[in-house]
């Protein structure tokens, strides 16, 4: 087997013994670069082998910017809870929540919803790293991860309630086949 069988392209994941969970970001002549999530950014030697692949990606002849900062993304969201920008429905924009009690004299409260909106972005940010994190799981059963999965996906459907406020499509909640 040659040297180039070995290679291993931008986006495959990484586990090291050291600093973790990682994925290739850059290849370079003799050099990987690898993010880590806890350790950043490290150079490593395209001979060192002493790590475990959890998802090959075959090296590509080119790798454009674009492609790799989407790749950088779809790692992001699934292993940080780090919160992406999530735009607002343009109708929403400077508006209010109003929560009226049905006692009249009790004092009505008011949220900018721009507030509220960013707190159920977050909720939804913490369900998706709380969902990664049970799939990945070594010491859950497969059907300790099934059960916990059922209640995840229930939490999702849940909150589609809230998809009024998302501006896209894609960033909305979906409770079943998500």
């Amino acid at each position: 087997m040659s040297n180039l069988d070995n290679l291993l392209g931008v986006g495959t994941r990484i586990k090291h013994q050291a600093y973790g969970d990682g994925v290739i970001i850059k290849l370079n002549y003799n050099t990987y670069e690898v993010c880590f999530i806890t350790y950043g950014i490290k150079e490593m030697g395209k001979k060192y082998d002493n790590w475990e692949v959890v998802h090959r990606v075959e090296p590509e002849d080119s790798m454009t910017f674009s492609k790799m900062e989407r790749s950088l993304v779809s790692i992001l969201k699934k292993w940080s809870d780090v919160s992406e920008v999530i735009p607002l429905g343009d109708k929403w924009k400077k508006g209010k929540m109003i929560l009226k009690p049905a006692d009249e004299d009790l004092k009505s409260k008011e949220i900018d919803i721009e507030t509220f909106f960013h707190k159920i972005v977050m909720v939804r940010d913490r369900i998706r790293v709380m969902e990664q994190r049970v799939n990945s799981s070594k010491s859950l059963s497969d059907e300790e991860k099934i059960n916990l999965q059922q209640y995840i996906t229930r939490i999702y459907g849940s909150l589609t309630t809230f998809n009024v406020l998302f501006k896209y499509k894609d960033d909305q909640f979906k409770g079943g086949g998500r």
